[in-house]
């Protein structure tokens, strides 16, 4: 410490020195012997692929909640959707009260900017891979290159033509400040999107060896979805042209489904092929024994190929996953290292709390209960129920492994230690208003997606808030259940319900659907029941346009709040405010209904 001062105070003494003689101010300015432009950036094609990492970064923000908060949880959450809403100890962060959800909310504004940081960087990318001084190993390589971010590219823009409707479309990167940005129509973005991964599909490679690299059927699949959503947005009086751009969805979709590498798994597979889900009935730690397990108490949970889908290890196609298509990769030894947003914060974001309501018969933090859930966001009884209702009952992805129903009493002074403890007692049925809510928004069934019963990294601190599995952005499930929806529309209902049935049947379903069942609410309803914390249903319910997305949220809300404040009609969310307040030299008008 004293050698600290002693050269603090010499360097003073120096200063004190040096300042009296200094009569010129240009010593104050920068003179620097060279700096960054974007031409003199790079210099390898490692730095491009650095770029088109960042890309891939940027997809992991924006799906596994790393940025938590309400933007994240709108977007990836499904929030104020039919699916999702919100706890009672979460009622400040609610989206779907329109009494307060303007064009200025953070939800909106938040979401397109990320979609233009990750257009971006995929620009850059682009730029910096035709820069003459870059050297690569092979065309080949180079051409893999651009066709990433192409792909990223076109990713952006089909999220904003489903979430916003007709966009600027920006190609190049922006070197000066622009005040003139055009909005293109939605079939315009949709159409861009379009030619830029069909433009791509021959530079993509149809597997890799790394996992989470972009592949042909990556667009592939994304092309069924982007036809499909171009002939919704073609309907009216444009029927001929919709139904081309159906029949292109379902062409996309049979290339994907019937003649490629992927298929869905239907047999046991990956790291715990022998095993099932089981837990300790326990509020503590110190009270796991194996007498305590739910299998001890005669509650013997069947793992199936459903749960084997999302237990770790087990979601790459290099692995043995052939339904998998994109993956978001995740790993614990790497966010150990250095990688801290490695990490699925889904137990803590989507999962319940007993601890508070229910403590009385079930608390605590750990599996049993979900583990150390703060419910951000909650599943409407729509999710949880509904759609299983009578004859959609018997289904795998209904089981207590994969959707578990089943609480057991974990503590000893309750009346059901070591016993279910019935729903009507969990929901505190005939209690007063805020308590049945309380309860109800706060407990709820727990999927296999969001917890588990064998968390990673006990040992070195971690608390049952964060998932290590790899996370599906694309598997061949909702390629399915997309060309169901384009057949559908295209006027083949016992297509569509034919690749409907091929998700029960790998679900053992009691109940195969008909052509007669085969409308837009069966396909919101399959959709659910496959993809529930996995879609981003926002873009769904938008992307169909009309007034479903209006309609099914005032139908399935948990609370009263849009039924009694949704008096508008919307099918798209509103151009951020601040966009169109800044860009000054061309009028950019607003959606309607905002």
């Amino acid at each position: 410490m004293k050698n600290n001062i002693f050269k603090l105070s010499i360097g003073l003494f120096l200063l004190a020195a040096v300042l009296p003689g200094c009569n010129d101010s240009e010593f104050l300015l920068e003179k620097p012997q060279t700096f960054y432009t974007n031409e003199n950036a790079f210099s390898t094609s490692g730095q491009v692929d650095q770029v088109l990492v960042a890309c891939y970064s940027q997809i992991r923000v924006m799906y596994c909640f790393l940025e938590e908060n309400m933007p994240s949880f709108a977007f990836r959450g499904g929030s104020g959707t039919d699916m999702y809403d919100v706890a009672t100890i979460r009622r400040a962060q609610r989206f779907n009260d329109y009494g307060i959800i303007t064009s200025e909310h953070e939800v909106f504004n938040t979401n397109y900017s990320h979609w233009y940081q990750l257009i971006s960087k995929a620009n850059l990318a682009l730029y910096a891979a035709e820069l003459p001084q870059i050297t690569w190993a092979s065309g080949a390589d180079k051409a893999y290159a651009m066709a990433q971010a192409r792909f990223f590219r076109a990713w952006a823009y089909r999220n904003l033509g489903e979430l916003y409707g007709g966009v600027p479309i920006v190609t190049e990167i922006t070197t000066t400040p622009r005040y003139d940005f055009a909005r293109s129509t939605r079939v315009e973005t949709y159409q861009y999107a379009i030619d830029e991964l069909e433009a791509i599909l021959n530079d993509l490679p149809e597997t890799t060896a790394t996992p989470g690299r972009v592949v042909r059927g990556a667009a592939q699949h994304t092309l069924c979805q982007l036809y499909l959503d171009k002939g919704l947005a073609l309907e009216e009086g444009n029927s001929g042209e919709a139904q081309a751009a159906y029949n292109k969805s379902i062409e996309y979709g049979n290339t994907l489904i019937n003649g490629s590498v992927y298929g869905l798994m239907t047999e046991r597979f990956g790291s715990r092929s022998n095993e099932n889900p089981d837990f300790y009935y326990t509020s503590v730690v110190a009270e796991q024994m194996p007498d305590r397990l739910y299998s001890a108490a005669g509650f013997v949970m069947e793992g199936n190929v459903i749960w084997d889908m999302f237990q770790e290890g087990n979601q790459n196609y290099q692995d043995g996953n052939k339904e998998a298509i994109w993956v978001v990769q995740i790993d614990y030894d790497a966010m150990r290292a250095e990688d801290g947003q490695s990490k699925l914060q889904y137990s803590r974001v989507f999962g319940p709390v007993f601890r508070d309501p229910m403590a009385t018969h079930c608390g605590g933090m750990l599996e049993d209960v979900g583990g150390r859930g703060i419910v951000q966001i909650m599943p409407t009884m729509y999710t949880r129920d509904m759609i299983y209702a009578d004859e959609y009952a018997a289904d795998l992805r209904n089981s207590d492994a994969v959707f578990r129903r089943t609480f057991l009493g974990n503590t000893p002074t309750s009346e059901y230690y070591g016993k279910p403890v019935p729903w009507s007692v969990l929901y505190r049925d005939g209690q007063d208003v805020d308590a049945v809510n309380t309860a109800k928004t706060q407990i709820f069934p727990v999927s296999c997606k969001i917890a588990t019963d064998k968390y990673t990294g006990l040992a070195n601190g971690e608390n049952r808030s964060n998932l290590f599995r790899d996370e599906y952005l694309i598997r061949l499930a909702e390629t399915v259940l997309l060309r169901a929806e384009a057949k559908m529309r295209a006027g083949d209902n016992a297509g569509a319900a034919a690749d409907i049935n091929l998700l029960r049947a790998r679900a053992q379903c009691g109940y195969m659907v008909t052509a007669a069942d085969v409308n837009v609410e069966l396909i919101l309803d399959e959709r659910a029941r496959e993809l529930v914390y996995e879609e981003t249903r926002w873009n769904t319910l938008l992307r169909m346009g009309g007034t479903i997305a209006v309609d099914r949220i005032k139908k399935y809300s948990y609370w009263d709040d849009p039924r009694a404040t949704l008096t508008r009609n919307f099918n798209l969310w509103p151009i951020p405010q601040t966009v169109i307040d800044t860009n000054k030299d061309v009028i950019m008008a607003q959606n309607p209904g905002w």
